[in-house]
């Protein structure tokens, strides 16, 4: 009977679902890769995690941003949507119906956006984690798009990591790799949604976000990390990068995102500079938003703080 009453929230969902600073040794870090290669226990979903997300509606959070970029902070917003979905572990694409071979997951879409003088960013991740939070993301995917071009990347955790990525700039044109799994950056914020307690801390070996990789031109690889977790706090450190990232978040559940800050090197040669990213929480809300809209419903951006 409890089998079934998780099951019929999860098919009601899915049928009302979208329609079409510490450096690390080389040494530590290649002992560390094994352990994460195979999957780990389930984690046991509890009845108010189950109620929360599987009520047919997604959780929408908008953020005041204060972004760096070329040197200089530029003001914007942010919104983090997640939601769970049904995934086809072959395809990786969301399942349009439900059956016993699909993997339950909690998606986040965030987005960004900001100007830099006259022409304006728009940036979006999407992360597709197993609930069973025990496993690497199945896939991420990041555009970037701005007056002059806009880029793509996305990837898939089947055997190894592939890496597909599109861009506008030469040397980074059209690209198709693998790179052996580790932590990713992505994962880790829909991991803490789950049960922050299983966050990986320490030394770590992890492939930034797809929105850092692009932005700053870098490898898309796994990089020396060291991660902390403090007073529902939960920090990211690449001494490589130069990259400092934090997310504050609620220590009780759902343990939803209050805010994030990112210090990286921001400009160009000697007139960079370090600064940092800044995102403060506005509003939450539960909504179907794939029902929302109509004209009408342009009221809800309101109660967002995003007109």
């Amino acid at each position: 009977m409890k089998k079934l009453l998780f099951i019929l929230p999860v098919l009601l969902f899915t049928f009302q679902s979208c329609k079409k600073a510490v450096e690390t040794s080389s040494e530590i870090s290649e002992n560390l890769r094994p352990e994460i290669e195979t999957k780990q226990p389930q984690t046991k979903l509890s009845q108010t995690f189950k109620d929360y997300w599987y009520a047919g509606e997604a959780e929408i959070t908008s953020y005041k941003l204060e972004q760096a970029r070329y040197g200089e902070m530029r003001s914007g917003n942010a919104v983090l949507v997640f939601v769970t979905e049904d995934f086809l572990p072959e395809a990786q694409v969301k399942a349009d119906n439900y059956n016993d071979g699909n993997i339950p997951i909690l998606k986040l879409n965030a987005t960004k956006k900001f100007n830099t003088g006259i022409y304006p960013y728009s940036i979006m991740q999407s992360t597709f984690y197993p609930v069973a939070n025990n496993q690497h993301a199945i896939k991420i995917s990041a555009s970037v798009q701005e007056w002059c071009g806009h880029v793509y990347t996305q990837l898939n955790n089947r055997s190894q990591f592939e890496i597909t990525s599109h861009s506008y700039f030469q040397g980074e044109a059209d690209q198709s790799f693998k790179i052996e799994k580790s932590w990713t950056e992505n994962e880790l914020w829909t991991k803490l949604r789950i049960d922050p307690k299983t966050l990986p801390v320490g030394d770590i070996r992890v492939v930034p976000s797809l929105e850092f990789t692009r932005l700053k031109h870098k490898d898309i690889k796994a990089y020396n990390a060291f991660a902390n977790m403090e007073n529902g706090t939960y920090t990211l450190n690449y001494p490589e990068l130069n990259r400092i990232l934090k997310i504050n978040f609620n220590a009780e559940f759902p343990y939803d995102i209050l805010g994030w800050e990112e210090t990286i090197q921001s400009g160009f040669g000697n007139a960079a500079k370090t600064l940092t990213t800044k995102a403060t929480k506005l509003v939450t809300i539960k909504s179907a938003y794939w029902n929302k809209n109509s004209n009408d419903d342009e009221s809800l951006r309101t109660t967002l703080k995003l007109q």
